[in-house]
């Protein structure tokens, strides 16, 4: 019950935060937290790491067998090509290069697996650690900003593991065997190949310290925006009815706008690198031709060093180039790893393994006793809550907006804990109690509906194992949803998606059906006939009042002439208790309630 609280607290954008997007960030940190997740797959990696390294070695052996080649070839001009000699060279080179394809395809399918269960796994993950979360952290953080986590960082993780682990280790084994067969072959040239390839290189690590604040920047503000968009399309009736379209729209280009200039400044900057280094890769053959040529006149080397050198330079500053966008990858990867582990990282309920008290089945007597409670800990909402209920009563717990009535029953379910005071179900606190095993006493029907894509019958039965279509049908009938769902193409089979949707007491009928369904011991009923016209709310009413029949049970309604024949009525002002008794007796005292009840009656006349 998150949303709706009787504490009169706003969850609107100026609220919540955007998921401590102002915390110091850590790039590094990030990237050693991801590599420590996928330790797991660590003996894959290394063989897949290992396929790479020898296919970059066999690449490596090429370029000296070009060189032997043209060696025949030049020889052979004078005395005639040894064509036999010429061939084996070639069958040789084309079996290395081949090798070398293979072995990094076998490496590309192996990482692509790894890759694929990471994501998975962080998705997981996520997916469970969002049942561990307190109902605060929602109350702070955007639905559409805890979906980019799930959606756009881990896709961004998985597709930057897959790509750039694999040509970080093939072009880190690349660029240094080629420097060490450049040098082999000839220091001079290698010397002078290396300077032109590192006055680039220095201008690459600029860009790279440069641009990582906006990969940063791109990934909060893409949070940010899935934030407004879902929130502004779940509520686009009341945009539409409040004529908000302007001010959504304008939000909306604002963080549209922002989004677009850390995105294109970021992929401004990771796109230079490819012509830097393709100028680096031609400076690179410009000076290799120059000394190449100055120390052929010199007669220190052979032509066919010149045309090896060639070879080693393209493989040299390649690397160089994949580098560098296995760094803007990385780059992005930082950010997304940091906001899906900073997510994993938020503090959690408090572990509840330990607790061996368990209540399978209950009387239903309930104690509130000096209740203190407040969502901040510098605003109290609740200040001195205190109440008996006996088993099978029906409690009407009634007020003023932000009177604290939902808050109590917050507390009651353990969606929030007390920060003061106790409550007990039969004599023991629930604090002693699994918050599973308290759930699992009660069943709720919310003033706000949720239904999942899915038939009518998954929507009711939800969760539920061992329920018979005559106890679904008895439910349906009791509400007199029955009739309606009958006339749908194929009744409880209907599957609820846009093609067939509910009006909102059709949807309200479903819940107050899972509710019946769901049979636990205890019932809490916040409002639960709001959406329904009186006619349906009479029959709501009757299968209410037979369900709630030897059950305890919480009812918070605005209208007070629904809870007339409540067995307790607590009438709550300003976090506490200022009436309780029935609807006879607080009429006859003439107090706060009769206040509330005369005021409905005057605005309906």
């Amino acid at each position: 019950m998150p949303k709706s609280n009787g504490s009169g607290r706003s969850f609107g954008p100026g609220n919540r935060k955007m998921g401590g997007g102002e915390k110091a960030k850590d790039f590094s940190g990030s990237l050693k937290k991801l590599f420590a997740y996928c330790g797991r797959y660590l003996p894959a990696i290394v063989f897949a790491m290992v396929l790479a390294v020898t296919g970059s070695i066999l690449n490596l052996i090429g370029p000296g067998k070009v060189a032997d080649m043209t060696n025949l070839m030049t020889e052979g001009l004078m005395t005639g090509i040894d064509v036999e000699a010429v061939v084996e060279i070639a069958v040789l080179l084309a079996a290395l290069y081949g090798l070398g394809w293979l072995f990094s395809l076998i490496q590309g399918m192996v990482m692509a697996t790894i890759t694929q269960k990471v994501s998975k796994s962080l998705r997981t993950e996520i997916s469970q650690k969002m049942n561990r979360l307190p109902l605060k952290y929602f109350d702070g953080t955007s639905t559409g900003n805890i979906l980019s986590r799930v959606t756009n960082d881990v896709d961004t993780i998985g597709q930057t593991l897959n790509q750039s682990i694999g040509t970080l280790v093939t072009a880190s084994a690349m660029f240094v065997g080629s420097l060490v067969m450049m040098f082999y072959t000839n220091w001079i040239m290698a010397v002078s190949a290396i300077l032109a390839a590192f006055s680039g290189f220095g201008l690459m690590m600029l860009i790279i310290s440069r641009s990582q604040k906006y990969f940063k920047q791109q990934q909060q503000e893409l949070g940010t925006l899935n934030g407004h968009i879902e929130e502004t399309y779940s509520g686009h009736n009341v945009v539409k009815a409040y004529n908000g379209e302007k001010a959504a729209k304008k939000e909306f280009h604002e963080m549209n706008q922002r989004l677009y200039n850390s995105a294109w400044k970021s992929q401004f900057m990771s796109g230079l690198m490819q012509p830097l280094m393709a100028f680096v890769g031609n400076l690179g053959y410009v000076v290799v031709c120059v000394v190449g040529a100055v120390l052929t006149l010199n007669g220190t080397i052979s032509f066919s060093v010149i045309v090896a050198f060639m070879l080693y330079v393209r493989l040299f500053t390649q690397p160089l180039s994949q580098l560098a966008q296995a760094a803007t990858s990385l780059q992005s990867a930082a950010a997304a790893s940091e906001r899906v582990f900073e997510f994993l990282g938020e503090e959690e309920l408090a572990d509840e393994s330990g607790k061996s008290v368990h209540l399978a089945e209950v009387d239903g007597n309930v104690e509130f006793e000096h209740i203190r409670f407040g969502y901040n800990e510098n605003k109290t909402i609740i200040h001195d809550f205190s109440a008996s209920v006996k088993a099978g009563q029906k409690i009407a717990i009634v007020g003023p907006t932000g009177a604290g009535k939902t808050t109590m029953v917050n507390l009651l379910m353990r969606f929030y804990e007390a920060q003061g005071g106790e409550i007990r179900i039969d004599g023991t606190p629930i604090q002693s109690l699994t918050r599973e095993n308290v759930h699992n006493l009660f069943c709720m029907v919310l003033q706000d509906t949720w239904l999942f894509e899915g038939t009518i019958r998954e929507n009711i039965v939800y969760s539920k194992e061992g329920v018979t279509d005559e106890q679904m049908i008895a439910a349906c009938r009791a509400v007199g949803l029955h009739h309606f769902i009958k006339t749908l193409p194929k009744g409880y089979d209907t599957v609820l998606n846009d093609n067939a949707s509910l009006s909102a007491g059709q949807r309200q009928l479903v819940t107050i059906a899972r509710a019946m369904i769901e049979n636990a011991p205890m019932l809490i009923l916040d409002e639960a006939t709001s959406s329904v016209d009186t006619r349906t709310e009479i029959l709501i009413q009757n299968a209410m009042d037979k369900l709630m029949a030897g059950r305890t049970s919480f009812v918070i309604a605005h209208r007070l002439s629904t809870i007339k024949n409540a067995d307790l009525i607590l009438v709550m002002k300003d976090g506490d208790i200022v009436e309780s008794g029935n609807h006879s007796e607080l009429l006859a005292k003439g107090g706060f309630y009769a206040e509330l009840y005369n005021s409905q009656f005057e605005r309906a006349s």
